[in-house]
């Protein structure tokens, strides 16, 4: 039924062929990955009531994700590179919802929920960084890719904890009730894949030199990995931390989380039309925007963490929200643009394990609040957030013509990039 439907690429093109809806197929699976990734996010509150978790074991729930997904990131990519994007994709699809059943049959065992949580940390390294590459490839190479990659993942990392949230606060069996969808949801989206078109672009080649020439070049750390960091570090504030400052252990809910997941998320999907134009107008425009939207949002966290203010916290949420998809879809652009056809999965995991270390950004802000107290640690992340603000529009400055994409790696694209790597 869906390859009689007539859909519109984001590019404007009709897209009514199968092959012009693989990169749907793929989307839609990185979707569901993303839903089952972060639907726990939410839950975490629910665990810590039920189980009498203390702050110990919850952080340790929310690390293990981390610590297994990437590992997952370097692989993943580069495996596709050389073995097909179908090959290692798909088994990773289907073992995400079964991550998911971890957690409804092993809901009050920690060991069972831990299990859960680095099997879905293993798929979502898997599958982010090569099904971004697969995007990519089935997108032709045109402008728009970065965005879809970055709208499926934005899509299911923010509906996946609000609706987690809404179950949990309002449906029966908490522990439960909230993971159903992503048990049909993952189905569908195996089901979905399936018929997806494959591109092995490089099967069999010997494996290239690791990381790849695009990650080795002064460019990529300058200009790409740096800011890498704020685009999970952003909303792992938003999402995490604002929510806990500004309301008490007997009042923080679920439905609160929620609220603030679905806001912060919804001005990250909804800022990515216009970073993608920001990025065509001028390189690392898109990621100077998200930078100082990082750093506005810290700063009114500032007001937020010392008033215990909701609405202020809201407000930080929203910033940061709109820092988070500003930086990943301009980022990703960056990156995808930097890579060949041959390591395009590799680079895309690359960009993916330097953004993921902004997960760490609830830890800091404890090491932080340490050392000087609640409104003095987001004092301090605003200061740095403005301090990269700064960096990049002195390297967005030095770069003349506009970031003009092309459908395939040229000749010529290759030997810039190695001409810039310190190595050469």
């Amino acid at each position: 039924m869906v390859g009689r439907m007539t859909f519109r690429t984001l590019a404007g093109t009709p897209a009514s062929t199968p092959a012009a809806l693989g990169w749907v197929r793929v989307a839609f699976a990185m979707f569901a990955v993303g839903w089952g990734a972060n639907q726990f996010s939410t839950m975490l509150i629910v665990y810590r009531h039920a189980l009498g978790l203390s702050p110990a074991a919850v952080a340790g729930l929310f690390a293990v994700y981390g610590a297994t997904l990437i590992p997952a990131l370097l692989v993943g990519g580069p495996a596709s590179d050389r073995y097909g994007r179908r090959a290692v994709v798909l088994p990773f699809v289907a073992l995400s919802p079964l991550a998911t059943l971890l957690l409804v049959l092993g809901g009050r065992s920690l060991p069972a929920i831990a299990t859960g949580r680095a099997l879905a940390g293993v798929c979502s390294g898997i599958v982010f960084g090569a099904a971004t590459a697969w995007v990519r490839d089935l997108s032709g190479g045109d402008a728009h890719s970065a965005r879809r990659s970055a709208l499926a993942l934005s899509a299911g990392f923010g509906l996946g904890p609000v609706v987690a949230a809404l179950l949990a606060q309002w449906a029966g069996d908490p522990l439960v009730v909230p993971y159903l969808p992503h048990l049909a949801l993952g189905m569908a989206a195996v089901a979905a894949l399936w018929a997806a078109p494959d591109t092995a672009v490089a099967r069999g080649r010997p494996p290239d030199r690791w990381p790849p020439a695009a990650v080795r070049t002064r460019r990529f750390w300058l200009t790409v990995g740096l800011p890498a960091p704020v685009v999970f570090g952003s909303i792992s504030l938003a999402i995490v931390v604002l929510p806990a400052e500004v309301t008490s252990a007997r009042s923080l809910s679920a439905g609160f989380a929620g609220l603030v997941t679905a806001l912060s998320f919804a001005a990250g999907v909804g800022v990515q039309p216009a970073a993608r134009r920001l990025e065509a107008h001028r390189a690392h425009a898109g990621i100077v925007a998200g930078l100082a939207a990082a750093a506005g949002g810290a700063a009114v966290s500032v007001a937020a963490v010392a008033s215990d203010g909701r609405l202020l916290a809201s407000t930080g949420a929203l910033l940061l929200g709109l820092a988070y998809g500003c930086c990943l879809v301009s980022g990703l652009r960056q990156a995808e643009q930097l890579a060949g056809p041959h390591d395009r999965g590799a680079v895309v995991a690359c960009y993916y394990v330097l953004a993921y270390l902004g997960f760490t950004a609830p830890y800091a802000v404890a090491v932080l609040t340490a050392a000087l107290g609640r409104a003095g640690a987001f004092i301090a992340l605003a200061g740095g957030a403005a301090l990269l603000t700064g960096w990049m529009w002195v390297q967005a400055a030095h770069v003349r013509a506009p970031f003009r994409p092309s459908s395939s790696r040229t000749d010529a694209a290759v030997s810039r990039a190695h001409a810039d790597s310190p190595s050469g």
